[in-house]
């Protein structure tokens, strides 16, 4: 069942429900000032996600192409890293980041394009590390098929 609504006479609309939840009473959580913070790049083949986190590594945003609306394989474009790029740097403009330390992973084409975004919005960079999984020597290789 949906929220009751009353009408009052002087035409404004009051919701009344039930429950008396966190989400109706319409207060916004105060955001923590950080002066420096992390920034993670996660770049694949179908997607560009970022992270916005303290030192600590707690999580303050998440942004991603698909959240931005793009949609199909417009997610793993350049241009896409670069608008995921603008968008996390203004959640950490808000919240007081100056310095930043930058850790990419993943193999996909936004990660160039993900960085000179990040790097021209006026961020101090202290370091870049690529945290790209390699593997030492995988898997055991199949048995050689005799014919």
């Amino acid at each position: 069942m949906g929220k009751k609504r009353i009408i009052k006479k002087g035409g404004e609309q009051e919701a009344q429900s039930g429950d008396t939840g966190a989400g109706t009473s319409g207060e916004k959580k105060s955001q923590k000032k950080v002066p420096e913070g992390r920034v993670y790049v996660y770049s694949s083949y179908n997607n560009t996600l970022m992270s916005l986190c303290d030192k600590k590594g707690n999580v303050l945003a998440q942004v991603s192409a698909g959240s931005l609306g793009f949609k199909g394989t417009k997610k793993s474009t350049p241009f896409a890293a670069s608008k995921v790029a603008d968008a996390i740097s203004q959640i950490a403009k808000t919240r007081g980041i100056e310095k930043v330390t930058l850790f990419i992973k993943g193999i996909g084409s936004g990660r160039d394009s993900a960085l000179r975004a990040l790097g021209s919005k006026g961020f101090e960079l202290s370091s870049i590390e690529d945290v790209t999984p390699i593997p030492h020597n995988g898997p055991r290789p199949r048995k050689v098929r005799r014919v």
